[in-house]
């Protein structure tokens, strides 16, 4: 008997040791979090470095070469679908749940020579290298078959977890060693539970994790400022802990957890269970394919179907949309700050709808964004919506930038269809939701069982982004729009008297429009490239940005002034140079976490940058190549903090 409880208490020490490293990893991540690949930041490189890295660990993991195979993360679902058409012998998969880790990851390891061709099973943010209103050019694998953004930290946990299990073996994860709590217990219990409104929001950012990472600049060391929010979210010590605690739960609890999070999204959201049904994805990108391949398996056949949406959107707002069969896509101009004329959309229904001057064609469903990626811009919905129903078509709303920044109620604007992700709303690990009135998916019920087990196998996931809406319910979306517009209209005045900067959208702080305006501003300096800029910046001031075309190729374009015609050259150059990327131009983005003092430290660098004189104005006592050496060093070494290897 006494071995037995030996027995028993070596294997409960060995399982807590497990999941001690694998927090120690995950949290090592979430300190310099950000969105991958295209950002400027210390933040993203250091999470670009991260999540590439997975793809070989999981290689050496089945044994495989490098240059014989490449890996895709997926969700579930994704997966099943994409490996359907390939032949079992050129693909090997590893899953999450064969861990027992409630993570919702699959690795596929495909052979190069089978990577299949032509357009991806799924479309949106980062499946492509540059779009036009009527033409493509896909990215390459594995980028064209991850839509949207992955579920970074969620791979770089699978990651660490495939070394952790070589070491403690395969059924490490499978039995929690945690005591079992309930699921109230998880998402409503904090050491902030005492706290509300702004008092709640100033006790937040102190527990922002990765609040004290310092970095070298030219200036000495620095606290990493991130401005880049509008890509991914960092998250805090609350989200962090709720995350861990659920990895160690139960089955029975997860399925609580699961159902508890549906209701605090549904209120969160204003979108009572009675009329809508809350469905997790993976991010913003599925859930709007998901509404995409629904309306391809209507059976209406009597009509065509019609897709409006705006020059304002985000590819995983516009690419799914062109993938419905014989759809056509119309899409609505906006105005220089970045709003719709609801004259031309009323006029467009009532043509396709109502006098029916297009044979079969309708409209079917009108798909805008809650708020631009590019511009910041909140069209109104509710106005939006009145002209939607009044001609018999559907709404859907693109939440991605818009839920964590502003009060939505789907009830009350009659939206029909509402995506958004989680790792926008400060709980980055790898879900997100597609919330939708109930009867409106034609999938069948097949088929829609497995679209709800995909997104609730990542549990979570599911739970961070519960406990997000909990904690901005108790600060009030009404305190956290003040505080941003404040911050925003800051920046904007500050950054308006700068010369030779350039903002672009509603650039008057004191516009009547003003409110309609999150803390997403796009700009340019006069002869100098946005990568430029950004580079200044982190050099300078350790801050993090984002540059590019934001996957939101067509307005961008409308902003640099390309035509038609270069619009072509620009197609001719992509093809013989597929390296290169169009410089489009820098965006900063506020969250919860940024302060008046960030914005005065951005404001500095860019006015100095402005000025030409950053050698004479800006005190430099590190020379760059130095900063540049360290700085690149320290993205190596998250390895090794991280993974535990080089």
């Amino acid at each position: 008997m006494e071995d037995t409880l030996n027995i028993q208490s070596t294997g409960i020490a060995e399982q807590e040791a497990a999941f001690k490293l694998l927090e120690d990893s995950i949290y090592s991540a979430l300190q310099t979090y950000s969105n991958v690949h295209r950002g400027s930041g210390y933040n993203s490189q250091v999470s670009t470095h991260l999540y590439e890295q997975a793809r070989d660990i999981v290689l050496e993991y089945m044994g495989l070469k490098k240059s014989s195979y490449i890996v895709v993360f997926c969700s579930p679902r994704r997966a099943e679908i994409f490996t359907r058409s390939i032949n079992p012998k050129n693909f090997r998969l590893l899953s999450s749940k064969d861990l027992g880790l409630a993570i919702g990851v699959r690795a596929i390891a495909l052979r190069r020579k089978a990577i299949p061709k032509g357009e991806p099973i799924e479309s949106g943010g980062g499946t492509t290298k540059l779009t036009a209103r009527d033409w493509i050019i896909w990215a390459d694998a594995p980028d064209r078959f991850e839509a949207g953004t992955p579920a970074i930290i969620n791979v770089i946990a699978f990651a660490k977890a495939l070394l952790i299990i070589q070491e403690y073996g395969s059924d490490i994860f499978k039995e929690k060693p945690s005591t079992t709590l309930s699921a109230k217990e998880i998402l409503f219990d904090d050491e902030l539970v005492n706290f509300e409104g702004p008092e709640l929001l100033k006790e937040l950012r102190t527990t922002l994790i990765g609040k004290k990472v310092t970095i070298p600049t030219m200036e000495g060391t620095s606290a990493f400022i991130n401005f880049d929010n509008s890509a991914s979210t960092p998250t805090f010590a609350a989200i962090w802990e709720t995350f861990k605690t659920t990895l160690k739960q139960p089955e029975a609890t997860q399925q609580q957890l699961q159902t508890q999070v549906k209701n605090i999204c549904a209120d969160f959201l204003g979108a009572p269970l009675d009329e809508y049904e809350v469905i997790f994805t993976t991010n913003t990108t599925e859930a709007i394919n998901i509404a995409a391949e629904s309306l391809s398996l209507s059976k209406d056949t009597d009509t065509e179907p019609v897709i409006v949406n705006t020059l304002l959107e985000h590819s995983s707002n516009d690419l799914p949309w062109r993938m419905v069969p014989n759809g056509e896509l119309i899409r609505l101009s906006v105005d220089d700050e970045g709003f719709i004329d609801l004259t031309e959309l009323k006029s467009l229904l009532q043509n396709y709808n109502e006098q029916k001057l297009h044979g079969k064609k309708r409209i079917k469903i009108v798909a805008v964004s809650g708020a631009s990626n590019v511009l910041g811009t909140c069209n109104n919905l509710e106005e939006i919506s009145e002209v939607v129903k009044t001609y018999g078509a559907q709404f859907l709303v693109d939440g991605a930038q818009l839920v964590a920044h502003k009060k939505v109620d789907l009830e009350k604007s009659n939206i029909d269809y509402f995506a958004f992700s989680a790792h926008k709303i400060y709980a980055p690990f790898g879900s997100g939701a597609l919330v939708v009135k109930k009867g409106l998916l034609n999938f069948p019920l097949q088929d829609l069982d497995k679209i709800k087990s995909s997104g609730e196998e990542n549990t979570g996931g599911i739970a961070a982004l519960g406990k997000a809406f909990v904690l901005l319910d108790r600060i009030g979306m009404q305190t956290v729009f003040e505080e941003e517009l404040e911050l925003t209209k800051f920046a904007l005045s500050e950054m308006g008297k700068i010369p030779h900067l350039k903002l672009v959208g509603i650039q008057n702080p004191d516009s009547k429009r003003i409110s309609n305006r999150l803390g997403v501003i796009s700009f340019g300096v006069r002869e100098m490239l946005p990568k430029k800029i950004a580079t200044e910046l982190s050099q300078h001031k350790a801050i993090g940005i984002r540059t590019g075309c934001h996957c939101a190729h067509l307005i961008v374009k409308r902003i640099a002034g390309i035509g038609p015609g270069l619009e072509k050259f620009q197609r001719v150059i992509q093809t013989l140079f597929p390296k290169l990327r169009l410089p489009g131009v820098a965006r900063v983005s506020f969250g919860i976490e940024n302060t008046r003092e960030e914005v005065e430290a951005l404001v500095q660098v860019l006015r100095s940058l402005s000025d030409k004189t950053i050698k004479n104005t800006t005190p430099s006592t590190i020379p760059v190549t130095q900063v540049k050496k360290e700085f690149n060093q320290l993205v190596l070494d998250s390895s090794e903090r991280v993974y535990g290897r080089p």
